[in-house]
C-alpha cells in the first residue's frame, strides 16, 4: 500500500522583519534551519507556502540569502515539490523573476495573477512521472487582477466587485484544476491556495496584518473556495485557524511572531495527510526562536514581574506599559537597572501617566500611537489651557519648526 501524500502548509514568513529596530535575522534562520530538519524526519511530500515570504517588495540581500539558501537545501531533501505563492508584502515581479530556474529545482513560484487563470492549476508529479496532486496555487489578488473601477461607484459597490472578483478567479481556477484531473483519469487531491482575509478571521492587535483593499475590507467566506478542493491552504492572517469552522480551510499562521501582540500565541504549521482524497490535518507546533513578553501595571507589578524573569534566567525582548498613578520621571533608568546583568532586554517603554499628565487624560481604546505629531500638539494645548488668542502663533511655530525637522531628515536620507 502507498504512503499517503504528505503537505506542510506554512506562510507569512516575512523575511526581513524588525521589531521595534531590531533586525531578526538569527530567529529566521534558526526557523528555515528547523523547518529543513521537520520536512525530513516527516518525511514531505510538498511544502505549500502560502504567501508573505518577505516582509517587503525590496528585500534585503540577507533576507533574500536565506530565502535562497532554504529552497536549496529542500531541493536536495526527499520532499518532491515546493509551491510558492506572492502575498500582499511581496513583489510579484521578484518573486517571479528567478521562476525558470527555481523550476529546475522542483520549486514552483506564482508571483502574481495569470492572465489565465488556467495557468495558476500546477501538476505535481513524483521521481516516476506519476501525478502527485493537482495544486491551484492562487496568488494575492490585486485590485486591479479582479475589479475594474467605474466612476461614480460607491465604498459599497467597490467591495462588491471584489469580492465578485475573488469567486470569479476561484471558480476558473478550479474549473481548469477538476477539467485537468479529468483529462489524468486519477482521483488524486487537488489543493487550493491563496493569500486574502477571511471572513470572521481572528487577528491580534501589534501583528502587521493589512487590511487588503483600500476602501473595503474585502473579507470573503469560505464558500468563495470550489467544492473540488480537498484542502485550502491560506495565508495573511497570522493567528492559526480554521475558516469558518472548515477542517479542510486553514490558516497557518505566521511560524514567528510579528510583534508583542502574539507574544502568548501559539505558533504551528499544518501537516496535512491525503488518504487518497480525504485529508487528515494535524497542527505542528514552531519553537520559540526568540522569546517576547509584553508587561504592563503600576511600579510594584512591573518590578515583581521583571524580578521573576531575572530570577527564572529568561531571555526575553520586553514591551513595558507603565499604568501606575506615581509620576515616574526615571521610569527608564530604574527599568534598565532592573534588567541589568541579565537576559532581558528591554525593545519599548511606554510611559501612559506621562502621557496622560501631557496630553490629558486619553480615551480608554486610545494610545499615543494614535495620534500624530500634530494631535499631540493640540492635546498639549488643551491640556495646559492656552488661550485661543496665543493658539495661532503656538500652532504657526510648532508647524514650521517640524517641517524644518522633516526636510533635515529628508536630507540626511
Amino acid at each position: 500500500m502507498a504512503a499517503p501524500l504528505k503537505i506542510l502548509h506554512t506562510s507569512d514568513w516575512h523575511l526581513g522583519r524588525s521589531l521595534y529596530g531590531r533586525k531578526r535575522y538569527e530567529e529566521f534562520s534558526a526557523f528555515l534551519d528547523w523547518l529543513a530538519d521537520t520536512i525530513e524526519r516527516q518525511r514531505i511530500d510538498v511544502l505549500l507556502v502560502a504567501g508573505d515570504v518577505f516582509d517587503t517588495t525590496a528585500p534585503s540581500n540577507r533576507a533574500q540569502a536565506l530565502y535562497y539558501r532554504f529552497l536549496e537545501r529542500v531541493s536536495r531533501s526527499r520532499c518532491a515539490h515546493v509551491v510558492v505563492i506572492g502575498g500582499n508584502h511581496d513583489s510579484p515581479s521578484f518573486l517571479d523573476a528567478p521562476r525558470a530556474l527555481l523550476r529546475a529545482l522542483s520549486v514552483h513560484v506564482i508571483g502574481a495573477a495569470a492572465a489565465d487563470p488556467a495557468e495558476e492549476v500546477l501538476l505535481l508529479e513524483n521521481d516516476a512521472g506519476e501525478p502527485m496532486a493537482i495544486v491551484a496555487a492562487v496568488p494575492y489578488l490585486r485590485d486591479r487582477d479582479i475589479r475594474s473601477a467605474e466612476a461614480g461607484e460607491s465604498t459599497e459597490d467597490k467591495a462588491r466587485k471584489l469580492v465578485e472578483g475573488i469567486r470569479d478567479h476561484y471558480a476558473a481556477v478550479g474549473a481548469a484544476a477538476q477539467a485537468l484531473q479529468e483529462r489524468l483519469g486519477q482521483e488524486i487531491p487537488i489543493i487550493g491556495m491563496g493569500h486574502l482575509f477571511a471572513a470572521g478571521g481572528e487577528t491580534v492587535e501589534g501583528d502587521g496584518v493589512r487590511e487588503l483593499y483600500v476602501g473595503s475590507l474585502a473579507h470573503v467566506s469560505g464558500a468563495v473556495f470550489p467544492d473540488c478542493f480537498d484542502y485550502v491552504a491560506l495565508g495573511h492572517l497570522h493567528v492559526p485557524q480554521k475558516v469558518g469552522g472548515a477542517e479542510h480551510i486553514r490558516y497557518a499562521g505566521s511560524p514567528l511572531p510579528m510583534g508583542f501582540g502574539e507574544a502568548g500565541q501559539k505558533k504551528s504549521l499544518c501537516l496535512v495527510a491525503f488518504d487518497e482524497r480525504q485529508p487528515t490535518v494535524e497542527l505542528l507546533d514552531v519553537p520559540t526562536f526568540q522569546r517576547l513578553q509584553y508587561l504592563s501595571g503600576d511600579w510594584p507589578t512591573l518590578e515583581t514581574a521583571i524580578r521573576a524573569l531575572v530570577e527564572e534566567q529568561a531571555a526575553a525582548w520586553l514591551e513595558i506599559r507603565y499604568d501606575g498613578d506615581e509620576i515616574i520621571g526615571d521610569l527608564r533608568q530604574r527599568l534598565e537597572e532592573l534588567v541589568s546583568e541579565s537576559k532581558l532586554e528591554i525593545l519599548r517603554i511606554r510611559n501612559n501617566r506621562v502621557v496622560e499628565t501631557a496630553l490629558g487624560k486619553m480615551r480608554e481604546d486610545e494610545t499615543l500611537d494614535d495620534l500624530d505629531v500634530h494631535d499631540v500638539f493640540l492635546r498639549c494645548l488643551d491640556s495646559h489651557d492656552i488661550p485661543a488668542e496665543q493658539r495661532d502663533v503656538l500652532i504657526d511655530a510648532y508647524r514650521e519648526v517640524v517641517r524644518e525637522v522633516e526636510e533635515g531628515d529628508r536630507r540626511e536620507e
